[in-house]
């Protein structure tokens, strides 16, 4: 017997066809016939008329990895339509871990009660099975993360030894099951590579069956179309796919720039190489507050910045620079948390108000914080504009990517104030771009959200409505879905999403969570 029905439903099938009309029949994990189902028995009947049904939604550029052990609900991200999470990016990666690396994953899910007790992919995928999530996981490999545990954090060119044993170890994760690597190179240890390293890296990702290289380039700002040829380069050189993530340009003197950054990727791509980007939908980003030190400044790792802050005459030359580099702009800086309870009450505050508070300069005040709080301080940066974001969105080449870790409305994940992509992102293309700005049409979008990120990521039978293929689906109604979240009051879900799917389980059911817990662990090659 049929175990469900989705009746008079409006297909979008997630390769940018033309919507249609009909019924869908769900057996066990699989789509079992999609045609009309009103002479057949079902033991579940849902009536879809005037309801979008499409493939489960792809979040390409997550950053939940180990939080799939402490919230499997993936509550944020359930309600959002996401069925498949792809984790690992920014050059940050739970896996593989040694030495140094082990003891900073320990210190950093002490406040979740969490034992870390894998070492590498094989083992943390098992874990994440025996847990259970809601959605599908998956993760790349990250070129900070491997980097550290071979040389620890410092600024230098690694030895021949060195660059072989990373290499290990990103082929090896991804032989189990990392579907690529990343870099993250703003971010300590991921910047002290060169585009020699990472072609490296990117070729042993190659080698392990794993294509892929997806990358936070190396600037974002002045110097992003360098930074995009970077990539690119890098893609070229080890012949993998590139993955150019949450693509933008920062700060007003650079906006309109991604107009020529994506004309680098489109070149690419017209050369043969499988070039491609992600994009959120919002103007601020959201990073840790530490990137706004000079680079020099973070040599070494967290407790050897934090003896230069503390050095009296460094910390005035560090002040000094800040001072010209944000004179104007520490208004658009907001944090969003704080590790400790001390500095709690300043989530959500700017950094301008916190310098008036503080009775000091708001460099003086971004120096004390992050040396209060021992570098871990998370901030917005409105830097961006929303025609540059509609400009990335509008390229054909570019997927949706949350950027974002899962989180609940309560309990130990519900701390701070996230970005309201947190919970918003993908309703978000809809009410925003779909509806209100004809970025793109609904068809297109669902595309960006689907069938384009299970192509670019090499997931198979997933990313679009196809008989066989797994029953991942979103039931949503394209008048009224959209996001509530906003920047002063992120914890919101989104409007409009009626049903969520996940391998044929419901794990939305009538706007409303299950509590069900399908999802696998989609590993590189099977």
């Amino acid at each position: 017997m049929i175990a469900t029905v989705l009746e008079n439903a409006t297909i979008v099938d997630g390769t940018g066809g033309a919507r249609y009309s009909t019924d869908l029949a769900i057996v066990g994990e699989r789509i079992a016939v999609i045609g009309d189902l009103r002479q057949r028995e079902a033991a579940e009947r849902i009536d879809c008329s005037g309801k979008i049904v499409a493939p489960g939604f792809i979040d390409v550029h997550s950053h939940s990895d180990e939080l799939w052990l402490v919230l499997p609900g993936c509550d944020g991200k359930i309600a959002q339509g996401v069925t498949t999470e792809i984790g690992g990016n920014c050059g940050t990666s739970a896996a593989p871990l040694r030495g140094t690396t082990q003891d900073a994953m320990r210190d950093s899910m002490q406040r979740f009660g969490l034992d870390v007790g894998w070492r590498d992919f094989a083992e943390f995928f098992a874990l994440v099975e025996r847990g259970a999530t809601a959605l599908n996981v998956a993760s790349l490999v990250g070129l900070g993360t491997t980097r550290a545990a071979i040389a620890g954090e410092n600024a230098r060119r690694l030895e021949a030894d060195e660059l072989a044993a990373q290499g290990r170890l990103v082929r090896e994760s991804c032989e189990q099951g990392a579907l690529g690597c990343s870099s993250g190179l703003i971010y300590p240890p991921s910047m002290y590579a060169d585009t020699a390293e990472l072609t490296a890296m990117a070729e042993a990702a190659r080698q392990g069956n794993a294509p892929l290289y997806a990358s936070h380039v190396r600037n974002e700002g002045d110097t992003l179309l360098e930074a995009i040829d970077e990539a690119l380069a890098v893609g070229e050189g080890a012949n993998v796919t590139v993955q150019c993530s949450h693509h933008k340009s920062q700060g007003k003197n650079n906006w309109g720039k991604v107009h020529r950054s994506l004309e680098r990727i489109d070149a690419a791509r017209t050369r043969g190489t499988r070039a491609f980007a992600d994009v959120y939908p919002y103007v601020a980003s959201w990073t840790e507050l530490a990137t706004i030190l000079p680079d020099d400044v973070r040599d070494g790792g967290t407790q050897a910045t934090l003896e230069r802050l503390r050095d009296p005459q460094r910390a005035l030359a560090i002040a000094f620079a800040l001072s010209l580099r944000y004179a104007a702009t520490w208004h658009d800086i907001m944090v969003t948390s704080v590790g400790s309870d001390r500095n709690a009450a300043l989530a959500g505050m700017r950094l301008d108000d916190i310098a008036r508070q503080w009775g000091m300069s708001p460099q003086r005040a971004a120096l004390r914080l992050l040396d209060e709080e021992e570098l871990d301080v998370e901030a917005v940066f409105f830097t961006m504009t929303e025609d540059d974001v509609a400009t990335v969105l509008s390229a054909n080449f570019t997927a949706i990517g949350s950027d974002a870790s899962i989180r609940a409305l309560d309990g130990p994940t519900a701390r701070g104030v996230p970005h309201p992509r947190t919970f918003g992102t993908f309703p978000r293309i809809f009410g925003r771009f779909v509806r209100q700005r004809r970025t793109l049409g609904l068809e297109e979008a669902v595309r960006r959200m689907s069938g384009l990120p299970a192509q670019i990521f090499g997931l198979a039978e997933r990313g679009t409505i196809e008989l066989g293929g797994f029953a991942d689906l979103v039931v949503f109604d394209e008048a009224q879905i959209r996001d509530t979240a906003t920047y002063e009051q992120p914890y919101a879900f989104p409007v409009g999403i009626e049903r969520v799917y996940v391998n044929g389980c419901a794990v939305v059911a009538d706007g409303r969570l299950t509590g069900a817990r399908p999802g696998r662990v989609l590993r590189n090659g099977r």
